[in-house]
């Protein structure tokens, strides 16, 4: 993945991205479109998370282990997750 493919995440990208890998580390499951649209605070169609999940997926950082399964993330995704993505608490003492 080229670091000019990440600069071009919208904020939708990262929304839908970041509750794909919140939700399989929760689960363990791969994550379905419908699921993501459900759980979004904007009102997206599965249709349209499918779209942007596509996109991640060209970057590397989703893949989906067969035809019908939800998406899941990468090694490549997990590791811009903790990099980018997540927010991180102020640390005690």
């Amino acid at each position: 993945m080229r670091a000019d493919g990440l600069a071009a995440l919208d904020n939708r990208s990262r929304e839908i991205f970041r509750r794909i890998v919140e939700s399989y580390l929760t689960t363990g499951e791969p994550v379905g479109s419908r699921n993501v649209s459900r759980i979004l605070a904007a009102a997206l169609s599965p249709a349209s998370v499918r779209n942007v999940m596509a996109d991640l997926e060209q970057l590397g950082l989703i893949y989906a282990p067969h035809t019908s399964a939800g998406r899941l993330p990468t090694e490549l995704g997990l590791r811009f997750f903790v990099d980018a993505l997540m927010e991180v608490g102020a640390m005690t003492s």
